[in-house]
């Protein structure tokens, strides 16, 4: 059974830092591009950043130069280092796995429970 297991958010206020974790289980964690995603209240959810097998990264535009994501493979899990937090990044933040399947379009796709990220004064 593969579980996303994301820390509690909270709330921040604004300029302030955070750092998100998401545990990872159930999958073979070292394969997955890694991935944090948010869904603020009436908006789609969107990609925050993203961290390949091999390491690479990308961010949406609105965190650059204000997260920073990393994975450790040897404890299944990966973070979310926020900074300059602002009541924008306001949202339900979820941790996302994902891989390619062989011989097939539809890739392994697996998503955390989510958690509440706050940023108000």
């Amino acid at each position: 059974q593969v579980q996303l297991v994301e820390s509690e958010g909270g709330l921040v206020q604004p300029g302030g830092s955070l750092r998100l974790s998401c545990a990872a289980s159930g999958i073979l964690f070292g394969f997955y591009d890694m991935g944090w995603y948010r869904q603020a209240p009436g908006k789609q959810r969107e990609l925050v950043a993203v961290i390949g097998t091999g390491g690479s990264t990308n961010y949406a535009d609105s965190v650059k130069g204000r997260v920073t994501i990393s994975r450790d493979n040897t404890k299944n899990t990966v973070y979310l280092q926020m900074n300059s937090l602002k009541p924008d990044d306001t949202a339900v933040y979820y941790c996302n796995a994902r891989r390619q399947r062989l011989g097939s379009n539809v890739p392994y796709n697996y998503w955390g429970q989510g958690t509440q990220v706050t940023v108000s004064s």
